[in-house]
């Protein structure tokens, strides 16, 4: 049984490991999100732009209004650009630390394992040993009864 306790505690050092890739996943995740969700938000602006400025072009605006209808959007487009870098960074950063935690939950369910067959094994000893004792038993029962 010294065996499965010290197997126990480096399951438990595993589980441990697995819960902090957890935690660590769960943070990526919800950053992605947040930079995922900012990159829509600039989308959404964009093409919002881009019709005002196709509706200015079409109708008779100011030159200086089309101009600046043209800074803005270009200003969306270089602001996505560099918010597509970070979720792109996000995202890598949220699979490796995925993987990390699909690594860390394969150890703990490995030393899991191992723990229930050490059991299982330790329990079909001491049947054993119990059958044998059994038959021992009635063996001497048997004799002296034999002898009387």
């Amino acid at each position: 049984m010294a065996g499965i306790s010290s197997l126990a505690k480096i399951r438990d050092i595993h589980d441990n490991e697995k819960q902090i890739a957890q935690k660590a996943y769960v943070q990526s995740q919800e950053t992605f999100e947040k930079i995922a969700t900012e990159l829509y938000n600039l989308l959404q602006k964009k093409e919002v732009a881009e019709n005002s400025f196709e509706t200015a072009i079409q109708a008779s605006t100011s030159i200086e209004k089309i101009k600046e209808q043209s800074a803005y959007i270009e200003k969306l487009t270089n602001q996505i650009q560099t918010v597509q870098l970070l979720v792109q960074r996000a995202r890598n950063d949220m699979n490796k630390k995925q993987s990390k935690l699909s690594e860390a939950y394969i150890e703990y369910k490995k030393y899991d394992k191992i723990i229930e067959l050490k059991k299982e094994e330790a329990q079909a000893i001491v049947r054993r040993q119990e059958a044998s004792f059994m038959d021992e038993m009635s063996m001497q029962q048997y004799l002296r009864q034999k002898q009387r």
